[in-house]
């Protein structure tokens, strides 16, 4: 059967796995990094200064991307090797593991540095597991889909992403609310992450019900028909990561550059902004995560339905509204929150958001495109995961160092419209493939 004519049920159910899986594994990422904001600060580095100690929770925040490339190269590897399936499997109990133990962590008043050196070790892990995740769940759904709804159905994991931060900043929110400051910091921040146990063992029920698609399975005998030629000639396997590197560079570079601004901007509106209204601004942590629960539901609605458009009139055109405007609302982002007003607060998350969705809808059929089907899980991951490190996993702590500096947050928007400007000349530098056959395979 082909992957054009596969089923209804079967592609929902495929989607339905994608995206609680990976809502399940950004619940356990972004929990950390509100975490690292609200309570690690507190209970892991309480020697420093209240700021330093922010940008020292926002270190160990940052390690976990760097981590990411590591288990993107890892897990790509042996996904376009053994499949796409098995390896989301292992990410994902990886993840749990990693979250439900910090939440296990004694802290720096019962062990000292300890303490902060277990978190690091478990932000390491859940970075590693992370890198596996994204390209797996998004090439899962990719590759059953057909071409002409391929932006919409690929669209949806990375609707986990919004489902899984609405989650985490929904936990904490309740819990903020109902518990006092001192009870919360006691033992209130360890129930989100022991929930984890739970959501893991959902979405591990929910994605052993599905499959391989059709085009990976046909992709991999042919692989292995080589491989057993290029045994017999005497000729090395590449690697698909090397194999990748070689047949797609410029794909690979489009990849990174495309994902600057997404990358950097995304961090700043959902991790730094609870730094920013908390410390810098003195309003009360529930402000901001009111604002960030809102425009988690206005994410992940507007993620389908840009990806959708990119179906009908591009993954560039619908990925270029999205670098421009983010550009342009960082001009505002910034005075909107200053105003400490509730509803410029919301505005500014929600308008922030909204230009993101223009670039994380079509990003994933974007991407997805670019390669070919044997190294596909490979080059996604270099592309996608390369950039956490230069992009998103420093965006935070960049932020806290100018704002403690400058005492403004001008270099901070400066620093995003910068990005923006190099994610607009990367997508400018594609060429559009929303019509591409993902079985086809490229020059070698």
């Amino acid at each position: 059967m082909s992957t054009a004519a596969a089923p209804q049920t079967r592609m929902g159910r495929v989607v339905a796995a994608s995206l609680v899986g990976t809502a399940v594994e950004w619940y356990d990422f972004f929990l950390y990094g509100s975490a690292a904001a609200l309570v690690f600060n507190k209970l892991f580095f309480p020697q420093s200064d209240p700021l330093v100690g922010t940008m020292l929770a926002f270190l160990t925040y940052a390690l976990g991307f760097v981590a990411r490339p590591l288990g993107g190269l890892v897990f790509g590897h042996f996904g376009d090797r053994l499949g796409r399936k098995k390896l989301l499997m292992v990410s994902l109990v990886m993840m749990g593991v990693a979250t439900a133990a910090i939440g296990l962590l004694p802290t720096y008043a019962s062990i000292g540095v300890w303490a902060a050196v277990l978190l690091t070790v478990l932000r390491l892990v859940q970075g590693f597991a992370i890198g596996g995740e994204w390209s797996g769940a998004v090439l899962l759904v990719s590759e059953h889909g057909s071409p002409r709804w391929r932006g919409f159905w690929a669209s949806w994991p990375q609707a986990g992403v919004p489902v899984g931060n609405l989650l985490a900043t929904a936990v904490l929110a309740l819990l903020a609310a109902t518990m006092p400051d001192e009870m919360f910091l006691d033992w209130g921040w360890r129930v989100p992450f022991l929930l984890s146990a739970v959501l893991i063992g959902l979405g591990y029920w929910i994605r052993s019900s599905i499959e391989d698609a059709p085009v990976f399975t046909e992709a991999r005998a042919r692989a292995e028909a080589r491989a057993h030629t290029d045994a017999a000639d005497g000729t090395a396997r590449r690697a698909p990561a090397l194999e990748a590197l070689r047949r797609h560079p410029k794909q690979i570079a489009v990849c990174i550059s495309a994902r600057m601004v997404e990358n950097i901007s995304y961090y700043i509106i959902t991790a730094f902004v609870l730094t920013y209204v908390t410390a810098h601004l003195k309003l009360d942590k529930s402000v901001v995560l009111n604002a960030l629960l809102l425009a988690n539901v206005v994410h992940l609605v507007a993620i389908p339905a840009f990806g959708a458009l990119s179906d009908r009139i591009g993954r560039r055109p619908v990925y270029l509204a999205g670098t421009i405007g983010m550009g342009l609302w960082a001009l505002v982002f910034f005075p909107l929150l200053d105003s400490r007003d509730s509803w410029s607060i919301i505005l500014a998350v929600v308008g922030g958001l909204l230009a993101h969705a223009a670039m994380y809808g079509p990003q994933a059929a974007f991407f997805a495109e670019q390669f070919d089907t044997d190294v596909r899980y490979s080059g996604t991951s270099i592309g996608y995961q390369v950039t956490s490190i230069i992009a998103g996993s420093l965006a935070p702590l960049i932020a806290t160092a100018l704002l403690s500096h400058y005492g403004s947050p001008t270099p901070i928007t400066i620093y995003v419209v910068v990005a923006a400007v190099i994610s607009t000349a990367g997508v400018l530098a594609a060429t559009e493939t929303r019509h591409r056959d993902l079985a086809e395979v490229s020059a070698r």
